[in-house]
């Protein structure tokens, strides 16, 4: 999974759409179109599916540790 804003992308990826698709709208403006700050954006792509959710799963490890 690729940390990128790159949407229409065939890979997967993921985004934190507050500092990047969205980063131009304020806090209120984002919170209206509903982003939160916490929210981020899984864009799933062409690879097999035991391979999008091993990263998913080593993903949430690393940050659960």
């Amino acid at each position: 999974m690729s940390h990128l804003a790159n949407i229409g992308d065939t890979r997967t990826l993921i985004i934190h759409p507050a500092s990047t698709t969205h980063r131009q709208l304020d806090e209120a403006q984002q919170l209206a179109a509903g982003v939160r700050p916490d929210m981020v954006r899984i864009s799933v792509g062409l690879e097999h599916i035991d391979d999008i959710l091993w990263d998913i799963d080593q993903a949430l490890e690393a940050t659960s540790g």
